[in-house]
């Protein structure tokens, strides 16, 4: 098998903020209630600033600002967004001056990430446009706040919303050589792999990296946002663009996207749904794990759901990306997250 891919992955540039490679570990107890093996990737064991998948996003990233002797580093994203906080952190930890764009009235009380963001210094810029969804690209987007950055910030390093970037997405790309050997280590090598898809990238270097070992793992996103138009044929773009930085050409078509699109998002992004909480209540009464109501909660309902009405076959184990983000339970009341 060629593997001059993964020689050309390793000279990119990266940071080093985690212990690799995460947990993969079992829940038994959901298991059982499930009738079927369940295991958890523990990506939100990762990194700074109370951690998160982002993290490993951020180690190519800001490699990069720093080759390109940065002094400010600029992102966007929700209200609760963990890739803010950990952009925040890891910035820090570099010198670096953190500005995070939200497209939402700022809040009279800062919660949750936002109370982070806070406490880690982080200039906090809110511009009231309705950050519930933009009905645009996820480019065009992208394309728009770093117009608006350049003119508010100057000169700066820019990243994009999630670390929607080829560059970051290698991150993703370890984590699937990572995940892939771990499953076959267990024995579980068959098993569907179910992560949240916020603004795709994971689910991007997810597909890439998989594609590129011939795992045969099955990956699954759930959309916990229902933000972006186009949102398959965005991710299916990333991901061919990262196959073909690492010297391995391949097209995605939208079609070959594993997404289940707008089904578990709720009333819309950034908002707990019920079966998202009743999801939450349940993996932390049976395995003592907690989830944050934003994004894994809702993936994890899509999870359950799919199990219990059979669309995954009752012998195939499930892997979990638990990909962080409890701090954002923090940012509700008691009221909030109670579930019928």
């Amino acid at each position: 098998m060629d593997t001059t891919w993964q020689s050309r992955l390793q000279a990119i540039p990266r940071l080093h903020m985690a212990e690799y490679p995460t947990p993969l570990e079992p829940l038994p107890r959901l298991g059982q209630e499930l009738g079927r093996q369940v295991w958890v990737k523990r990506d939100d064991l990762l990194g700074p600033g109370l951690g998160g998948n982002k993290t490993r996003k951020l180690e190519y990233l800001l490699a990069e600002a720093q080759e390109r002797k940065a002094r400010k580093v600029v992102t966007f994203g929700g209200l609760q967004s963990n890739h803010a906080r950990l952009t925040a952190a890891a910035a820090n930890r570099l010198g670096l001056e953190t500005h995070l764009f939200y497209f939402d009235p700022r809040p009279q009380r800062l919660t949750g990430n936002l109370l982070i963001n806070h406490l880690l210094g982080a200039k906090m810029h809110f511009i009231p446009l309705g950050g519930g969804g933009s009905g645009m690209t996820l480019e065009t987007t992208i394309r728009l706040v770093r117009w608006v950055a350049l003119l508010m910030v100057g000169k700066h390093y820019f990243i994009p919303v999630g670390g929607h970037h080829w560059l970051g997405c290698l991150g993703y790309v370890q984590a699937a050589l990572e995940i892939d050997a771990q499953a076959r280590e267990k024995g579980i090598e068959q098993a569907t792999l179910i992560t949240a898809a916020g603004s795709g990238g994971t689910l991007a270097g997810l597909m890439a990296g998989l594609a590129l070992v011939n795992s045969p793992l099955k990956l699954l996103g759930i959309d916990v946002g229902k933000l972006w138009k186009g949102f398959p044929a965005s991710i299916a773009l990333l991901a061919g663009e990262i196959c073909s930085h690492l010297g391995r050409p391949r097209s995605f078509t939208p079609e070959e996207v594993p997404l289940i699109e707008n089904t578990y998002v709720g009333e819309r992004y950034g908002l707990p749904s019920p079966d998202g909480l009743a999801a939450m209540h349940l993996l932390a009464h049976t395995e003592g794990l907690l989830l944050d109501p934003v994004y894994t909660a809702k993936a994890f309902a899509g999870l359950l759901d799919l199990v219990r009405r059979d669309r995954i076959k009752k012998d195939t184990p499930l892997i979990f990306l638990h990909t962080g983000g409890v701090p954002a339970l923090f940012a509700f009341q008691k009221g909030e997250l109670l579930h019928d």
